[in-house]
Parts: C-alpha cells; structure tokens; sequence
C-alpha cells in the first residue's frame, strides 16, 4: 500500500510505486484526497506504458480508504508521506492486524531550523530564508520551520528579512510574477491562521504582510522559545 500527500501529488505519489513495484511487489496506490487527479492520470500512464492493471490499482479517498488499506491483514509492506499523527495511527492498525514484521517506511513532518552566525553574508542568508520558508507556502516537510540568529547580527537581518517578505507577490500561481500562492484548503488555512493568532496575542508576532482574499496566509515572522 502506498499513500502519498498532496503537497508533492505527482513526484511522492510515483516515486513510492516505483519503489515498490522494482522491489516485486504490486500496488495498491491512496494518493491524498486533495489531488486525487494528478493521480489517476499518473496511473493511467503507467498502464499505458506497460504496467499491469493487476500490478497496480489506484484506490483515492479519503482517511477511511487509508484506514481500510493499512488494517487489513494481506498488506505486505506499507510505504507512506504525510504526518506524524496519521503515521501513528497507522503503526498502531498495523501491529493489531499484519503479520510481525510487516514494513512499515513512514516519512512524516520535519522541523527545520537555519543557523545564521556573523559569517554569514546576511543577504544570501536573507534570500535562502525567504525561498525555504515561503515558497510553497510552507507547506512542504523540509521548509524551514525555526531561524536562530547571533545576537551581535540579528537587528539587522531581521530588517533585511521584513524588507524582503514585503517584496513577496501573493496570488495565482499560473502568473510568472507570484512568489506565494494560496494554502492547499481552507481547512489549512484555519490552522495556520489560529497558529498565528495566538502568537499575535502572546505578542510574539514580529512582523507580517497582508494577504489577498482567499485561501491566503501571509509571511508572518513570529518568535519562539525554542524548537
């Protein structure tokens, strides 16, 4: 069984059945339920190319179809990308229903901290923050989560920083002049927006832009204790 997220629908979602069928196995693919139609085209092009219908069948929906998939006892291996809770679930149904030692390979969430010391050149430091944090809206595993600055050094690249978030463009991603486009729903959005809300009434937020209308949030620059 491979299930897949929506942030990379295309390059997760082949990269997990390619593994499993060069390994032997068929497939059962559950790509995420936001970009269930990137998926099936992925598949009709394999089957097109050559792949067997029985070798691989596409199986979209939501958590119950993950749920269906990842408790029932003939899975032999189970490939999956998304969070850390759902991968807990799934670890869970698995040690009540596979055989011992089913596989289990889950990659989940990252929190990713840049480390920016007075060597740095702080304009190359500003532009590798602005493009890991930002683009993509944040919304990948490796976009950087916690920025830690050298006292002696911070004022003045946070200034930099907040003159740099200001210049994003927030809007259709088909434009070439968008920097940032929307989140991926609106529940998304809430999330992060209440995220940010609270941070705004600890007094924590430093600096943030506007967002256009719609499922928009924008760069918000927030403090924290620690990682």
């Amino acid at each position: 069984t491979c299930i897949s997220p929506w942030n990379f629908p295309l390059a997760i979602f082949t990269g997990q059945i390619a593994a499993a069928l060069a390994a032997g196995n068929a497939v059962l693919a559950k790509p995420a339920d936001q970009t269930p139609l990137i998926a099936m085209r992925a598949v009709d092009m394999m089957h097109a190319a050559g792949i067997p219908n029985t070798t691989l069948q596409l199986l979209p929906g939501g958590p119950d179809v993950g749920a269906a998939l990842t408790s029932d006892a003939r899975i032999s291996g189970v490939a999956f990308t998304g969070s850390t809770g759902t991968a807990k679930k799934i670890q869970a149904v698995m040690a009540l229903n596979c055989a011992p030692g089913t596989p289990f390979i889950a990659e989940t969430g990252g929190l990713n901290a840049m480390i920016v010391d007075s060597t740095a050149l702080p304009e190359h430091a500003v532009r590798d923050i602005l493009m890991s944090a930002f683009r993509s809206t944040g919304q990948r595993c490796s976009a950087l989560r916690c920025l830690y600055v050298q006292d002696d050094i911070a004022d003045n690249l946070l200034e930099m920083l907040q003159g740099g978030m200001r210049e994003l463009s927030m809007g259709d991603p088909w434009e070439l002049s968008t920097d940032l486009g929307p989140v991926i729903d609106v529940a998304a959005q809430n999330i992060i927006s209440n995220h940010i809300d609270t941070a705004r009434s600890e007094g924590r937020v430093l600096f943030e832009t506007k967002a256009p209308n719609g499922t928009f949030i924008a760069p918000t620059l927030i403090e924290v204790d620690g990682i």
